[in-house]
């Protein structure tokens, strides 16, 4: 899933015309990933490391048939059985560490409440960098799209979230993950852009007074 330039232009006029009728600001980045997730694949490598830890004692006579296997000639001895289960469980880890890295395995494998947390994070980080506080009213509002976690987060400010709690953002969410289900993610921003813009419109309505003061485009990282 990605967006493309046709996407970012139309977000950028779905912002335009949603702060046309209110005074609340909106920001919208998407980004590829929210995390790298290590310690996600780490905690699965040394998992599979204690795989052949796991079938030699439940199964023993495993580890010392294939140690006969790899010295017929004499009884293997026990530092020979046990370097070769250490050669195993090093294997192991390193081959899972490897198959888990690739992107798309780690993020499946990553727990859905793992990911939600960090997509949260990471878009309360960015709301707190770029967006909170920064206009004259303390009416901006953060949409937040996670590429690889198909998952993504509205926060506002202050002032909007006295008036207007998370709940109030259920129809804008709903249109993005619409919207994402058939891989649109440009549409669905937009749509959620809209949508957002209804409420701002509702609490925060235009007095021509204040002025632009966050960018009316998409930001990628």
């Amino acid at each position: 899933m990605h967006l493309n330039p046709e996407d970012g232009a139309k977000v950028a006029a779905a912002i335009r015309a949603a702060e046309a009728g209110t005074d609340g600001e909106i920001s919208t980045i998407v980004a590829g990933s929210s995390d790298n997730y290590n310690d996600v694949v780490l905690h699965w490598a040394l998992l599979f490391a204690l795989l052949p830890l796991a079938v030699s004692a439940a199964w023993p006579h495993l580890i010392e048939w294939g140690a006969s296997l790899i010295s017929p000639w004499e009884e293997p001895s026990l530092r020979f059985i046990l370097t070769l289960l250490l050669v195993k469980t090093i294997a192991a880890f390193l081959i899972a560490r490897y198959v888990i890295g690739i992107q798309a395995i780690r993020i499946a494998l990553t727990p859905a409440a793992t990911k939600h947390r960090r997509v949260r994070r990471r878009a309360l980080m960015l709301f707190r960098t770029g967006t909170e506080q920064r206009t004259l009213s303390t009416t901006g509002v953060l949409l937040y799209l996670s590429l690889a976690e198909r998952r993504a987060e509205i926060v506002a400010d202050a002032a909007i979230h006295a008036k207007a709690p998370q709940e109030a953002w259920g129809e804008a969410m709903a249109a993005l993950v619409a919207a994402m289900r058939d891989n649109r993610p440009g549409d669905g921003m937009a749509a959620a852009v809209e949508r957002i813009g209804a409420v701002l419109a509702q609490h925060f309505p235009r007095t021509d007074t204040d002025p632009n003061e966050l960018p009316d485009r998409l930001i990628e990282l």
